[in-house]
């Protein structure tokens, strides 16, 4: 478990903040944090931005494309992207016009963001988008992928997994990867700071994926039926290859925090 530190905070977030209090500094930055699923990100954001006056956090996840837009991608890509996280299910151009925004607006003004319902797979209707204070010193925007780099060549690799498997001709992992090399690399243009949170390796991940699942379906560790944990085993397997990457250090330069299979930083 991943422990509580002074006052409740766990010691991830004791030590995100250490991180991201170094790279604020004056006027106003945006931070990009990268760390696996079910590391402990959203308890973490929660704490820099109460630690942090005058800063905001946004999260990746909140800008996926519609399922409508999805089914699309899934119908003319391939049937793959039908799942949402990969590089391409996200509207890249909305998060960068909602940073865009964040960035101009004067302190009186409240911005409107996206917020994205996961039990419904869909995208929340615009009248229930959460409103952030304008004129925000710090915006810390995370996600399991910020800063990972292209590799216009792994399509050509070997199938890491099963699901990649299903990607017979490369056409899902061909369309990641140049999404990755234009509209991504474009949105990492735009942070002034990396953070990355790394895992011991991807294994470590699917367990904390797991722990996932059961706190936000209420079920005790180890209860989930098996069908859910068939589901879990194979949604994560679209995640490996870019984690594996980032984990290697294939992504843009920052500061970087190990943290053991405990959620525990270490060094």
């Amino acid at each position: 478990m991943e422990g509580q530190g002074r006052d409740g905070v766990t010691p991830l977030a004791e030590a995100l903040l250490a991180m991201a209090s170094a790279e604020v500094g004056h006027g106003a930055r945006v931070i990009f944090i990268a760390g696996p699923q079910g590391v402990g990100k959203s308890t973490a954001m929660a704490a820099l931005t109460g630690a942090i006056p005058d800063s905001v956090s946004l999260g990746l996840d909140d800008f996926y494309l519609t399922r409508a837009e999805r089914r699309a991608l899934a119908r003319d890509v391939h049937p793959l992207f039908e799942t949402r996280g990969p590089p391409g299910t996200h509207d890249v151009a909305l998060l960068m016009e909602t940073l865009a925004r964040l960035k101009a607006s004067r302190a009186e003004e409240r911005i409107a963001v996206p917020a994205f319902d996961k039990a419904a797979d869909e995208r929340r209707p615009q009248a229930e988008w959460p409103m952030l204070a304008g004129a925000p010193r710090v915006i810390f925007v995370e996600g399991w992928m910020m800063g990972v780099a292209a590799d216009l060549s792994s399509p050509e690799a070997a199938p890491l997994n099963a699901v990649e498997a299903e990607d017979a001709f490369g056409a899902w992992r061909a369309y990641q990867e140049a999404q990755l090399a234009g509209p991504y690399q474009r949105l990492w243009d735009m942070a002034d700071a990396f953070l990355y949170i790394d895992a011991p390796g991807f294994d470590t991940v699917l367990g904390w994926r797991m722990q996932q699942e059961e706190t936000m379906l209420g079920v005790a560790p180890g209860g989930l039926p098996q069908t859910r944990q068939e589901w879990v085993s194979r949604f994560i397997l679209h995640y490996q290859r870019l984690t594996e990457r980032l984990l290697a250090g294939h992504r843009r330069p920052g500061r970087s925090m190990a943290v053991d299979r405990f959620r525990q930083p270490q060094g």
